[in-house]
């Protein structure tokens, strides 16, 4: 047992987890230090991982060497891409999963990597450096008195820095049902120089299936093909997938549910924190939507061996007895039991314009922040920071360059680079449409944007790369044959009017037929043999043949991105010296002068991204440092 570590790792969420686990087998020496150990990565909120956007991000964890994908695979019940009925681009993945399985995988995940080490206690207060103008990390002191050193801290307290639950009329101090709030690190942050704020998110009641009529319900199936989120060879495809269910509320359920507003702690004051835009209350539909007489609802298993279910879309911290009668009038839950009703909680966070884009805070050196205390929602966003902070904080102690991805690499990339250089007013959560190159951003071709960066920084294996090279070559070759193979019309005349599509006047490249609607690789191999044979004898599988598909048909579109960010990387390169005074550049609007004294960004590219920085902003810095 020692007392000294080189990264020290505060909560074990889907953040501190990643982080972890990421440092540890970069080789720093880590501590992952936690309330309670049976709870990593506990699904609190919904029992899914994935979805729009979030689905590409949990595949970036995947292909950079993260676990999230991984541990998912492994506990997945149900598995969907999303948005198949639209581009490529809007593809995304989404798992079901049995959420007792996802926490067990990831703490025999944690449990068997080589240097980190647990430790069940609560940080009741963190150690600083004084000695130097800057603050610097010296370690953490728990609730059992006991002083641990470090060289980085990553602080990933989720929830529960003040966590406040409410359910009508009652509060309780609390992180989640079942789990005390952490109290005192907040004070002591924001006396370093912090800045605070104050945020609210919310859970539905947990539904007992003995008590459903599922027979009036409508059932949603998962694809009947699954794929999986990891690259890696080590996962396989769910093989016994379970059902979702779709219900529905009615004028009569909201109804009742307006007879507590007047107790709602949202509506009369009792909570102080922000909500989440896009994945409101029950209670804030009916405020926003006060014409709607339905609301579409999922019902959700939460394991294979559980009758526990969740109600995804009915947030709600009414009082209990509302919720229980609102509930029952919902068609095939005229006899239910529920485990537990919803409720919201507050929670502390610190606006993430104080971070540097390696999540290092710019208050204190070495200390990184990841997850919900940067204002963000969602498992994926927590897991993508937890990641990053981990191997900065690592690539840091051995004194090596940072690992910042562009917003053209990953939505890894965007989501920093949105919380440092924007900064959150709500709490924030991934979309496709945050993404300005999201036809580059595919979740087909997430390793290929960054498995190689993986590789080198040393998060993938040499067996993992191995895979990952054959995958490029295989589908580089079906790109080549389906370029260079001429077809007759005789050949395939027959399939085109059966799609569809015009049939040829003479002959053309297999390559330029995949460019029309309705042609896939997958009905030409039914009629051209000779695709068939190449196929075989290269034994490509399914994702390489999509992945090759997608990259003909969107041809034209990703050259055109890949142009646009090259020349807005030109932006990236520009850097702004430290410490520079904005204050002193009159011939900024006073807005540009605060915002970039406030946020300090490092290049002229992060700055034109920050609200309140105007164009003509941007060209009297391109006149200062650039041109």
């Amino acid at each position: 047992m020692t007392l000294h570590y080189d990264i020290i790792v505060i909560g074990g969420g889907h953040a501190g987890c990643e982080a972890a686990s990421a440092a540890a087998r970069l080789g720093s020496r880590t501590l992952l230090l936690t309330m309670d150990m049976a709870k990593f990565a506990s699904m609190s909120c919904n029992p899914a991982v994935g979805g729009v956007a979030k689905g590409q991000i949990v595949r970036e964890i995947d292909a950079l060497g993260g676990m999230m994908g991984i541990i998912t695979d492994r506990s997945a019940i149900q598995f969907r891409m999303l948005n198949r009925s639209k581009g490529a681009a809007m593809w995304s993945p989404r798992a079901q999963c049995d959420k007792e399985v996802f926490s067990a995988a990831w703490r025999h995940t944690l449990e068997n990597t080589q240097n980190l080490y647990l430790w069940q206690d609560s940080v009741v207060e963190i150690l600083f450096d004084k000695s130097s103008e800057t603050p610097r990390i010296q370690g953490v002191k728990t609730q059992m008195g006991i002083t641990f050193s470090c060289e980085k801290l990553i602080l990933t307290a989720g929830t529960f820095l003040g966590g406040l639950m409410h359910i009508g009329a009652s509060s309780a101090a609390g992180g989640r049902a079942g789990d005390q709030a952490s109290n005192g690190l907040t004070e002591q942050l924001r006396s370093i120089g912090f800045e605070v704020g104050r945020m609210k998110t919310g859970t539905p009641a947990r539904l007992d299936a003995r008590t459903i009529n599922f027979e009036l319900l409508e059932p949603q199936y998962g694809d009947e093909n699954p794929s999986k989120f990891s690259f890696s060879s080590e996962t396989e495809a769910v093989k016994e997938q379970l059902p979702c269910f779709l219900v529905y509320t009615s004028k009569e359920v909201h109804d009742i549910l307006r007879t507590g507003f007047d107790r709602s702690p949202l509506f009369n004051g009792t909570i102080h924190g922000i909500g989440p835009r896009y994945c409101p209350s029950i209670e804030d539909k009916l405020r926003t939507f006060a014409d709607k007489n339905e609301h579409q609802l999922f019902l959700e298993p939460e394991g294979r061996t559980t009758n526990e279910y969740y109600l995804n879309g009915f947030s709600s911290s009414l009082p209990w007895e509302v919720q229980w009668e609102a509930l029952h009038k919902i068609e095939g839950f005229e006899d239910l039991h529920i485990y537990r009703p919803g409720y919201a909680i507050e929670y502390d966070y610190f606006p993430p314009t104080q971070l540097h884009h390696t999540l290092e805070t710019k208050v204190v050196e070495g200390l990184y922040f990841a997850g919900q205390v940067n204002g963000t929602t969602g498992y994926e966003e927590a897991a993508a920071q937890g990641l990053m902070a981990g191997i900065n904080a690592h690539r840091s102690r051995v004194g090596e360059s940072s690992i910042v991805l562009g917003r053209d690499e990953a939505y890894m990339g965007v989501l920093i680079d949105d919380l440092v250089t924007k900064g959150v007013d709500e709490p924030y959560r991934m979309f496709t449409s945050r993404a300005e190159y999201r036809i580059l951003l595919r979740q087909d071709n997430a390793d290929t944007r960054l498995t190689p960066q993986g590789y080198k920084i040393g998060l993938i294996s040499r067996k993992r790369f191995d895979e990952f090279t054959k995958k490029n070559q295989n589908v580089e070759s079906l790109i080549s044959f389906a370029q260079g193979l001429s077809i007759k019309i005789t050949e395939i005349n027959d399939y085109l009017i059966s799609v569809g599509s015009d049939p040829l006047t003479q002959g053309k490249k297999m390559g330029d037929l995949l460019m029309r609607n309705g042609v896939t690789f997958e009905g030409l191999r039914k009629v051209l043999p000779k695709l068939e044979k190449f196929i075989q004898k290269g034994d490509i599988n399914t994702e390489e043949i999509e992945e090759a598909e997608i990259r003909i048909k969107y041809r034209g579109y990703i050259e055109r991105e890949k142009q646009i960010a090259e020349k807005l990387h030109r932006l990236e390169e520009i850097a702004i010296p430290a410490g520079f005074d904005f204050m002193s550049m009159n011939s900024l609007t006073i807005e540009a002068r605060q915002k970039l004294s406030r946020i300090r960004p490092q290049t002229i590219g992060q700055a034109s991204r920050i609200p309140g920085v105007s164009p003509a902003d941007v060209n009297v810095l391109l006149i200062k440092f650039g041109r």
